[in-house]
């Protein structure tokens, strides 16, 4: 994994202090990782915990002022290897699914020629909610890979399927996807005018 460019995507999550560790082993292990933090992200885990750990700027807003001259989210589309968000909740499944983008991940989620490895965290009953799942299908049909998620106990204090994968399968699917050629999305047809 060494010199690969990992984007880092992290969402509202409880699971979020274990993005913080999935951090440092990527670091550990060569990658150059670059976080990326929604909003809701930020309210369980510092930007500062992830700057430390991947010693560089962690990006929480799409208007940050850029060093490049193009937008933010293109230039690190470009940049990366690969996108993994982890954890990947309900809501951001639902976002990339529908293919809607008004903050920094999402939009460099599908501007990405990669398709993202997503390791979804959530309540069971969210999980297994029917438009969950559909997202999480067309999601997969689209050629994201789904890590997770995996049975254990949940905030909550019950026990069942939501519990974000272990990392070491997380980094897995990472280097399976760095060994890969790049799949590139079907051109969307344009209209006639």
């Amino acid at each position: 994994m060494k010199g690969a460019h990992v984007i880092l995507g992290v969402t509202g999550s409880i699971a979020a202090f274990k993005a913080a560790e999935l951090t440092g082993k990527l670091k550990k292990s060569g990658a150059e990782v670059t976080v990326i933090m929604t909003e809701s992200a930020q309210r369980f885990v510092t930007p500062l915990t992830f700057e430390t750990l991947s010693g560089r700027p962690v990006l929480t807003d799409m208007w940050n002022r850029s060093p490049v001259p193009e937008p933010v989210h293109i230039s690190l589309a470009e940049w990366a290897d690969v996108l993994v968000v982890a954890p990947a909740t309900a809501d951001f499944l639902g976002r990339l699914a529908n293919g809607m983008a008004d903050e920094l991940l999402s939009c460099t989620a599908i501007s990405i020629e990669k398709p993202p490895i997503l390791a979804p965290a959530m309540n069971d009953a969210m999980y297994r909610h029917p438009a969950v799942q559909q997202n999480i299908a067309t999601l997969e049909k689209r050629g994201c890979t789904i890590v997770g998620p995996v049975r254990g106990r949940l905030a909550s204090g019950k026990t069942g399927i939501g519990r974000l994968s272990e990392l070491d399968d997380i980094i897995r699917a990472i280097r399976s996807a760095l060994r890969q050629k790049p799949k590139l999305r079907a051109k969307a047809k344009r209209p006639r005018k």
